[in-house]
């Protein structure tokens, strides 16, 4: 089946649509005005025919005669005749020609026995050329005596009307023009408007989702541009958002080797020259002990990935609790106090007895813990102080190090999974980059917020505020 083309259909629609809106203006134009033309010759008619039969009332017969014969000249200089006729329809003066006898039909003949004006605005029948008929009853005491009847050709009429028909033609493709012109021009842009959006959408099929459709005017056609350049924008988001978890993803599954392939290498190498008996007796017991602390750091790298993936997937329900937070601190000092002593570093705490704070239990002493350790990774022979106060319904807590600090780049990423602050050192934030990934998310889970404040050589200070 041959397909027709959209601009056509359009083009087609309007000019149907006008030309029958012009084509019912026009007949309806020119029956009025043919209607007007015809009833003004008919009233005109009647007109005279009223002042012949005031003329037919009067008694003196000179004085009549006079009369109609002076209406007679007046009327024939204006191509209109008139005849009276008896109470049988016969006419009395003066004679005429007709086609049909007799004068009136018997409809018409009873409708001026009742005294009735019979007007006809198109006669074709009774006289020789069309004309237009008046026939006026003349009545004394009820009763019909006679009439008169007054006709008018009608060719002047007919004239207005081939004349008016003939400007309606001429209007008429003057109008067929414009509106072809007008069609087309309007076609043309909503099919533009149509094609854009084919085009935006063959765009999207083939995933280039970065596509704007212009709006222009906001009728149907602008509101499904509108809904088009939404959805193109939802759909480049999610887009932008699967490749974001795809890099994540390699990116975790490089670091997690990465990290893995350490220790592994470590235990293997030392299975492999146990086995091979290339190791002493005397140190197979240190073998053993590099063995432990490299299994238990695989260990906790799949603890904190988990914990960490687990925080991600909502996967973890707090139990909160008013804790103390000068109890937290203690356990904190107690549990790193042997950490501190090896690197000559000092824990100090500096909080109000009466200091609460709303939390999970496990969870804050995980964040503070975290954060401590990596204040005394990066501390020697300093200090890290411990403090909390309550500001605006708010517990803060702050653990601040004297100890290498970090420039603005480091401060923006060590929030970073892996992220690892020196690379040239062993030691790193959270060991293996994810202590202050889990203690950021940990932190917004308790609807809190953490920042840093770090300057290179001279410390570092974590504030972490907690809502009461």
């Amino acid at each position: 089946m041959k397909r027709i083309k959209y601009f056509y259909k359009l083009l087609f629609s309007y000019v149907f649509i006008l030309l029958v809106a012009f084509i019912l203006l026009s007949v309806l134009f020119l029956s009025l005005a043919e209607n007007l033309a015809y009833k003004t010759k008919v009233e005109e008619l009647t007109s005279y025919g009223t002042k012949i039969i005031s003329e037919l009332e009067k008694q003196e017969m000179d004085v009549r005669a006079v009369k109609l014969k002076h209406f007679s000249s007046i009327l024939h200089a204006r191509d209109t005749k008139f005849f009276i006729f008896n109470e049988k329809g016969e006419i009395i003066q003066p004679s005429f020609r007709l086609k049909q006898k007799p004068l009136l039909s018997e409809a018409e003949w009873k409708k001026i026995q009742h005294g009735e004006t019979l007007q006809i605005k198109r006669d074709v029948k009774r006289f020789e050329q069309p004309v237009s008929v008046v026939v006026l009853p003349y009545m004394k005491d009820s009763e019909l005596r006679g009439g008169v009847m007054l006709t008018a050709p009608i060719h002047s009429t007919l004239q207005i009307v081939t004349e008016l028909n003939r400007y309606l033609l001429i209007t008429a493709c003057i109008t067929f023009l414009i509106v072809l012109v007008v069609s087309i021009f309007f076609s043309r842009s909503l099919v533009k408007r149509v094609q854009r959006l084919r085009q935006a959408t063959a765009m999207i099929s083939k995933g280039q989702y970065d596509v704007q459709v212009p709006i222009g005017q906001y009728d149907e056609i602008g509101l499904l541009g509108d809904d088009f350049n939404n959805m193109a924008m939802q759909l480049h988001k999610a887009q932008k958002e699967i490749n974001r978890l795809e890099k994540r993803k390699r990116q975790f599954i490089a670091d997690v080797s990465h990290e893995l392939k350490t220790p592994l290498t470590t235990i293997n190498g030392l299975v492999e020259g146990m086995k091979n008996d290339l190791i002493p007796e005397e140190k197979k017991q240190r073998c053993f002990e590099m063995m432990e602390q490299e299994t238990k750091r695989l260990i906790r790298l799949v603890n904190e990935t988990l914990d960490y993936e687990k925080i991600l997937s909502n996967e973890i329900t707090l139990q909160k609790e008013e804790i103390e937070v000068k109890e937290v601190f203690e356990v904190i000092s107690e549990q790193l106090e042997l950490q501190a002593e090896e690197k000559g570093n000092t824990i100090g705490i500096d909080v109000p007895a009466s200091l609460f704070v709303y939390a999970d239990y496990d969870r804050l002493l995980q964040i503070l813990l975290n954060i401590t350790k990596n204040s005394l990774q990066f501390t020697e022979n300093g200090t890290i102080m411990l403090r909390g106060k309550e500001e605006r319904q708010m517990t803060i807590i702050e653990i601040e190090d004297t100890g290498i600090g970090m420039d603005r780049e480091e401060v923006s990423a060590i929030w970073s999974r892996f992220y690892k602050a020196d690379t040239s050192r062993t030691n790193s934030y959270g060991e293996f980059g994810l202590g202050l990934s889990i203690v950021k998310e940990l932190v917004k889970l308790h609807n809190g917020t953490i920042k840093v404040k770090s300057e290179q050589d001279k410390g570092t200070t974590f504030i972490i505020c907690f809502p009461r």
